[in-house]
């Protein structure tokens, strides 16, 4: 399944380099929103939120009441997550909130599995050179993203794996790193990170993963 991504920055639709160089920039909510809608997922990114920047929180909710969304940048407390379902998100991301001390804090998604449910919680695992970055990709942890599927495995409907070394850069991702992930769960599992072609999401798909893709649609090499 081919899942759209909508980055929030500044109030408009950005697409990063590796998490960090603005590459394009849009503001045509509407056609997007479009084109968007015939999806059964998307997924909105608040990158502002994520960084410590402030947030989009507004345009966050507009797109949440119109798109099916999965929702995730800076949701650090089960309340915020409580209040972005509320304004109409499918399901929430966290993040860095899953990591307390270089560890995967357990307490805190058994807590959100808890009071959210299993099947609204999606596990970001973003990865920097093998290991699980986190506040807006600035932090490296000494975490392996195989470890943290491992842990999180009973308290989330889904993991989202970024590739953050190829993220944005088109140069495709690489799928012996996928395959291990996809044995280690039975979870959904999301893989995102210069996903650049339809035979690349197909072949995905074979190895029953799941395909986040941004720049590509943006760049125009997939139609959506």
């Amino acid at each position: 399944m081919l899942i759209p991504s909508i980055d929030l920055m500044g109030g408009k639709i950005v697409q990063l380099v590796q998490g960090s160089r603005k590459e394009l920039e849009f503001d045509n909510f509407e056609e997007w929103i479009e084109r968007f809608s015939k999806y059964p997922l998307v997924q909105v990114i608040d990158l502002d939120a994520a960084m410590g920047q402030g947030q989009n929180r507004k345009l966050v909710k507009e797109l949440a009441t119109r798109l099916p969304c999965q929702v995730g940048g800076g949701i650090r407390t089960i309340d915020a997550a409580g209040t972005i379902l509320r304004d109409g998100a499918r399901r929430v991301i966290f993040g860095s909130a899953l990591i307390s001390q270089g560890r995967v804090d357990c307490s805190f998604a058994r807590q959100a599995a808890e009071e959210l449910g299993v099947e609204k919680i999606v596990a970001a695992v973003d990865s920097r050179a093998g290991k699980v970055a986190v506040k807006g990709w600035t932090q490296i942890s000494e975490i392996r993203a195989a470890d943290m599927v491992r842990l999180l495995e009973p308290y989330c409907t889904a993991f989202l794996y970024t590739h953050i070394d190829t993220e944005g850069l088109l140069a495709g991702i690489p799928l012996d790193v996928i395959r291990e992930l996809r044995r280690v769960t039975s979870r959904q599992l999301i893989a995102a990170g210069g996903i650049r072609s339809e035979e690349e999401i197909a072949h995905l798909d074979t190895i029953g993963v799941d395909a986040v893709v941004g720049m590509a649609i943006y760049r125009g090499l997939i139609p959506a």
